[in-house]
């Protein structure tokens, strides 16, 4: 198992003004699975997504990642999961809008030590890979969108990670846009690489193995379906 919350709940505040997030959830998730999380605002599904991102800790329960309980976890092993196995894409784009394409993605890499050449060259294969070679030295100002969330998927990338979070990475975009994006990752899932996916957009949904669904602090169904192939999503969500 990749990652496993077993009776997982998240509290904040004390007392009376205690607030649930997350309620005794129990969640699996295998290598290779293309997952959407999702619900209404305050449901729970970020919080999740955060927690299996170790970004946040549960208050009660377990996580497992890879069989490895976390919730002894100090911020620096934390930190150390997150560089060697997790990448992250959110809703805004944050790409630094002085620095080109390339050098964005580059990031990581450098906070790894990778020498300037190796990371040059990998990060030119990221960008590649999600359909921007020849926009490397471009700047976010001169990007679409789309575009930009897609450099953020590339800077997801360059480290080779098991799973690639996304939360809401089609919010800040148009439809077809966003189109192009879910294509992407579509396109990363299909070579190997696990998918966890917050998104309150049913048509994006299409393009996941499996949709967790949220309702305050709880999960109420977890169904898998078969993905639609990309040109048939387009055309369903059209």
């Amino acid at each position: 198992m990749l990652m496993s919350m077993q009776r997982v709940s998240k509290l904040y505040g004390e007392g009376e003004s205690e607030i649930a997030a997350l309620r005794e959830i129990e969640l699996q998730i295998d290598t290779g699975e293309f997952v959407a999380l999702m619900g209404p605002s305050g449901s729970g599904k970020s919080t999740c997504l955060n927690i299996l991102g170790c970004l946040d800790v549960p208050t009660r329960g377990e996580y497992l990642f890879q069989d490895v309980p976390t919730s002894r976890f100090d911020n620096d092993q934390r930190a150390r999961l997150r560089r060697r196995f997790l990448g992250f894409v959110f809703q805004g784009f944050n790409l630094l809008p002085r620095t080109s394409a390339v050098e964005n993605v580059e990031l990581p890499l450098m906070y790894r030590g990778v020498h300037a050449r190796v990371r040059r060259a990998r990060a030119m294969e990221a960008l590649a890979q999600v359909g921007l070679a020849g926009r490397e030295h471009h700047s976010p100002a001169q990007l679409s969108g789309g575009q930009q969330q897609r450099v953020a998927i590339a800077r997801a990338l360059v480290t080779d990670p098991a799973v690639v979070l996304a939360d809401e990475p089609t919010g800040n975009v148009d439809t077809a846009r966003a189109r192009e994006i879910m294509e992407v990752l579509t396109r990363l899932n299909q070579r190997g690489i696990t998918i966890v996916m917050v998104t309150h957009e049913a048509d994006m949904a299409l393009y996941a193995s499996r949709v967790v669904r949220f309702l305050d602090g709880g999960i109420v169904s977890d169904v898998r379906q078969t993905p639609l192939a990309i040109a048939t999503a387009e055309g369903a969500a059209a």
